[in-house]
């Protein structure tokens, strides 16, 4: 840890790029039967369209996830009695 950076913006910041590594295995596991749909001509617009909605609605999920250690993060800050330089991403 930084000797500038608090404790809270520091395990702010590792939830943030645990989170960020996570969605993108999430993303890249879900996208696999989609990419064999495409791979191989079947249905390929609605697959287009399920790989949308699917890219927008993981990525609602963890931009709350995002949002929540945010939040979690300032209170924790202010319970320590932390001075907190956010990091938004």
């Amino acid at each position: 840890m930084k000797n500038q950076e608090t404790l809270s913006a520091w395990i702010e910041h590792t939830v943030e790029m645990g989170t960020t590594s996570v969605e993108k295995i999430h993303k890249a596991i879900a996208g696999l039967p989609l990419e064999v749909i495409e791979r191989n001509g079947l249905w390929e617009d609605a697959a287009q369209d399920v790989r949308k909605l699917q890219e927008q609605s993981i990525g609602a999920v963890y931009d709350v996830i995002r949002e929540v250690n945010h939040q979690v993060a300032e209170f924790a800050a202010d319970l320590l009695g932390e001075t907190q330089t956010t990091q938004d991403s």
